[in-house]
């Protein structure tokens, strides 16, 4: 029955990040002398408690009481940072040395029998006794009377004037053993807060069996957690609430830099945490920004993660290593003047006009590499893995197909299920809806194998179909400097190899100033004109699918939908409910990353809208995605594989699908990752709901699906597609899907990122000229036909947002040092209880064989999107990694 969250606190690192804080008040270098009897514990990185009943018995020498140790673990600091020194820190020393500095209150699990009234607690000071390395270590001595019975919960009041951060408190002197709260939490001054911080055992309960004595104490905390919906958030404050996406606008700096809010009738989207800040002063609708969003404190990332790659590192890109890039590519618009000057961003590098911190470049090693004569910096990127086995794939149509089922972005390939391929968007505003993708166009390219008519009944057209996303967008699009837009549609034929081979790509203007529709088709040819165009539309649709992979496979459909889950858990679901258990790995660090992303990566003038084709547009073209193609019943693999055609249920077939195309690595790979998931929420949520009626009884349940639907994603509140809640069925459902994004879809859209597109060419976010037959003047055509190479470097991003995209795409990919892998490390509360850990362990041996089943399908040549000369072996699915860009791995959550 233990405690919120668990996360950890920040780096004292201030040149870098300035929203560390210190550990606790004082260190261990205290004025005053201390004591020296340190005891030290083995602590667990998971804040659970042994499951065992904390339960006082007689013990030799008395009848009446057992007399308990316990001890208290603080953790100072990583690496030995102390930046907490003024006149606050001597008063705490001084408290220290006293014994007055941390109160422990330890309240019985039941009522007394014969009152019905809550038992006295047993309450007294812990200890300062000494320090184990980073870890300060306080001690309480106390007796448990036998008519105590079990240790229901314990109560923390911090006396110090800071926050310090909990990692346990151990209980020895049972009978049994040891009993450890594995806390892993911050826990607030008194002077901040004046509420004491709960901390429960480790059994779960359903709110119908809460131990009598700790209801009251579930309830509270619930209340605590969730707030009043007042106020603006303190950095110390636990409260989890909702707003829309109102603080990505910067109105009161620049006219220019104001945003729609995100969330409502007009622009559906997901709610964010609530932070409660001011208005801005141009537009009330608008909340004034800051350097760092708040996120409950326990959200936050850990020291570890915030002094290694992750947190600090994306930090120290943006604000460090961008603007001085800035100040390197004087002009925003200059684009590369040969492919050699691409290469040297791997040879050579950029030198960095200013100078560079010494930390910089250990934060940063596969990048900055220091100049020690100057302490200037030489930006050398690392090759990337597909650069490196083959230079020339990203220019091969075969390579083109293949990245569409084994690349960054397998989610929007589809079947062809209609023919003609027709716009469902108005004609008397966008045109005519009918492609000029015609039969004539799809025979001449797939004659050889068939007639269209045999293609379509025999499921063998796919399509990359970006026509009506885009296409309302494309001409404010074109407003903005620098970049462009078309409405596109792709269409590919599955080849008896099992590969996609591209057969035409259509690029589409709708009608607007003054000008008729535009529309062509382009196709792979074999005369010099033809053959390039066939090459800059493939840029152009490229940079289409690299703004929907980053703004709707990617952003939207795990980082933003998945913050309501985790706010309406922490407000819903007690810490001792076994759904909140089970689902508290995979919210790791989530909030604390989109709320950097909102900081800098997707608020106006931040770099998805500076680097990627829809400019200012982006995150509104996510919100339109979400309001046309969202729906909660379609995020679990299967159904999703279902809806674009890419499976048909199959009760033969392996995980009871037969897929569209056989070797599909994203699939392949993803359903046994997807079955795995499934079936430990199958034997956790049969565990824990033997009788079917438990589920629809639950009312912190029920309240959490309510609260998910209604208030987190509220426009969409009404919609029919969402699973009813009443069977542990219904339930396990819900659970794997959500499991599923934060595991699996996430690792699949993220870490692949410098791995295809470090080398730009391969992946363009951004489109910045036409097509040159789009209404070419003569002169333009000339320029085309006599240099055909500068009208795709010039199409190609800027040097500017190259740069910064290929610096920030290296961090992203980052494994940090203390990644939390699905399946690798088990939950206390899991261990403890045999049932539940025998299933996990199950669990963990499905994902084991999945690491033997990957490698073996990567060395088997029949499957040719997996194999070949050149190819990149398809590990994205991987469970298991070591840190840094390794192409692998699948963290429990959505943590970078």
């Amino acid at each position: 029955m233990l405690t919120t969250p668990v996360h950890h606190h920040y780096s004292t690192t201030k040149t870098l990040v300035p929203w560390q804080k210190p550990f606790i008040t004082g260190d261990s270098t205290a004025l005053y002398p201390i004591l020296q009897n340190s005891v030290h514990r083995k602590t667990n990185r998971s804040f659970r408690v042994g499951h065992r009943a904390i339960k006082a018995v007689a013990t030799q020498g008395t009848e009446k009481s057992t007399r308990v140790k316990a001890v208290v673990t603080v953790q100072v600091t990583v690496g030995g940072f102390l930046s907490n020194i003024g006149l606050d820190r001597g008063i705490d020393d001084i408290k220290d040395l006293l014994g007055k500095s941390m109160l422990l209150e330890f309240v019985a699990a039941e009522l007394d029998a014969k009152t019905g009234l809550e038992k006295k607690t047993i309450k007294g000071y812990a200890r300062k006794t000494g320090r184990e390395k980073d870890d300060m270590t306080y001690e309480f001595d106390f007796e448990v009377p036998s008519e105590f019975g079990e240790i229901g919960a314990v109560l923390v009041e911090n006396e110090h004037h800071k926050e310090m951060f909990l990692k346990t408190i151990s209980l020895d002197g049972f009978p049994n053993g040891t009993i450890t709260f594995n806390c892993d939490s911050w826990v607030h001054s008194k002077n901040d807060n004046p509420e004491k911080r709960i901390f429960f055992t480790n059994k779960s309960y359903l709110p119908s069996e809460t131990p009598s004595g700790v209801m009251k104490l579930r309830e509270k905390e619930l209340t605590l957690l969730r707030g009043d919906g007042t106020g603006e958030r303190k950095i110390s404050d636990r409260i989890y609430d909702y707003d829309v996406y109102n603080d990505l606008g910067d109105p009161d700096k620049s006219d220019d830099l104001a945003r729609p809010v995100l969330g409502g009738k007009e622009n559906p989207y997901p709610r964010r945490g609530r932070t409660g800040r001011p208005q801005t002063k141009k537009d009330p609708l608008s909340e004034s920004r800051v350097t760092l969003n708040y996120v409950p404190r326990d959200e936050g990332f850990s020291e570890v993660k915030s002094l290694t790659f992750s947190a600090k590192t994306l930090y120290s890109v943006l604000h460090a290593v961008l603007p001085s890039l800035e100040t390197q590519f004087v002009d925003p618009d200059l684009g590369f003047p040969y492919f050699t000057a691409i290469d040297s961003l791997f040879n050579e590098g950029v030198d960095l006009p200013v100078k560079i911190e010494p930390t910089l470049g250990n934060l940063i090693p596969r990048i900055i590499k220091d100049v020690t004569d100057t302490r200037r910096g030489l930006l050398r990127f690392e090759t990337p893995e597909m650069l490196d086995r083959d230079k020339f794939a990203w220019m091969r149509d075969v390579e083109f197909g293949r990245q569409t089922l084994a690349g960054l972005n397998p989610y929007s390939i589809q079947l062809v299920k209609e023919w003609p391929l027709k716009s469902k968007l108005d004609p008397s505003v966008y045109g005519s809806p009918d492609s000029l993708i015609t039969k004539e166009v799809v025979d001449r390219a797939i004659g050889g194998f068939m007639t269209l008519e045999e293609a379509l009944k025999q499921k063998k057209l796919f399509i990359l179909d970006y026509h009506d996303l885009l296409l309302p967008y494309v001409n404010i699009v074109r407003e903005q400097k620098g970049t462009t837009l078309y409405g596109s549609r792709t269409l590919f034929f599955l080849t008896p190899t099992g590969t996609l081979r591209p057969v035409a790509i259509e690029l589409t203007r709708p009608p607007g100033n003054g000008k008729p529709q535009w529309s062509k088709v382009f196709t792979p040819c074999w005369d010099a004109t033809g053959s390039w165009l066939w090459k800059l539309a493939k840029s152009h649709v490229l940079a289409h699918d690299s703004g929907y992979h980053q703004l709707v496979s990617h952003w939207l459909r795990t980082h933003c939908v998945t913050e309501p889950y985790i706010i309406a858990t922490n407000r819903q679901l007690s810490a001792m409910h076994p759904i909140y258990r089970l689902l508290h790995p995979h919210f790791r660090y989530t909030m604390e990353i989109n709320a950097l992303a909102r900081s800098a990566l997707i608020n106006a003038g931040g770099i998805i809208e500076s680097a990627f084709s829809p400019g200012k547009y982006s995150i509104q073209l996510s919100s339109a995605a979400y309001d046309l193609q969202w729906r909660f019943d379609t995020q679990a693999l299967p159904a999703d594989l279902i809806s674009r055609g890419m499976a048909e249920e199959d009760p033969t077939a392996p995980h009871g699908l037969k897929l569209a195309v056989e070797d599909y690595p994203f699939a392949n790979d993803g359903l046994v990752l997807y079955d795995a998931i499934k079936q430990w929420a199958t034997d956790y949520v049969t565990h824990y709901y033997p009788n079917p009626t438990l589920v629809e009884s639950d009312n912190e349940l029920q309240s959490w699906w309510t609260e998910i639907r209604t208030k987190g994603h509220a426009d969409k509140k009404d919609e029919p597609w969402w699973p009813e809640l009443k069977t542990p069925d219904d339930l396990i459902g819900i659970l794997t899907t959500i499991m599923w994004v934060t595991s699996g879809h996430h690792s699949a859209v993220n870490f692949g990122q410098y791995t295809y597109a470090g080398y730009f060419p391969n992946r363009p976010t951004i489109a910045r000229t036409k097509i040159p037959c789009e209404d070419p003047t003569d002169e333009e055509w000339k320029t085309f036909e006599l240099r055909p190479e500068d009208e795709i470097l010039s199409c190609f991003p800027s040097q500017i947002q190259a740069t910064k995209v290929m610096a920030i795409l290296d961090v992203l990919s980052n494994h940090s040092v203390d990644e939390e892998y699905i399946g690798a490390t088990v939950e206390p509360s899991f261990k403890e209880n045999p049932a539940i850990n025998a299933a996990y362990e199950v669990f963990e041996g499905k994902l084991k064989e999945l690491e033997g089943i990957i490698d073996a399908r990567n060395n088997d040549s029949k499957l040719k999107n997996r194999t070949g000369a050149g190819v990149v072996p398809y590990e994205l699915l991987k469970p298991s990694s070591g840190p840094g860009v390794t192409s692998r791995g699948v963290p429990n959550s959505i943590s970078i």
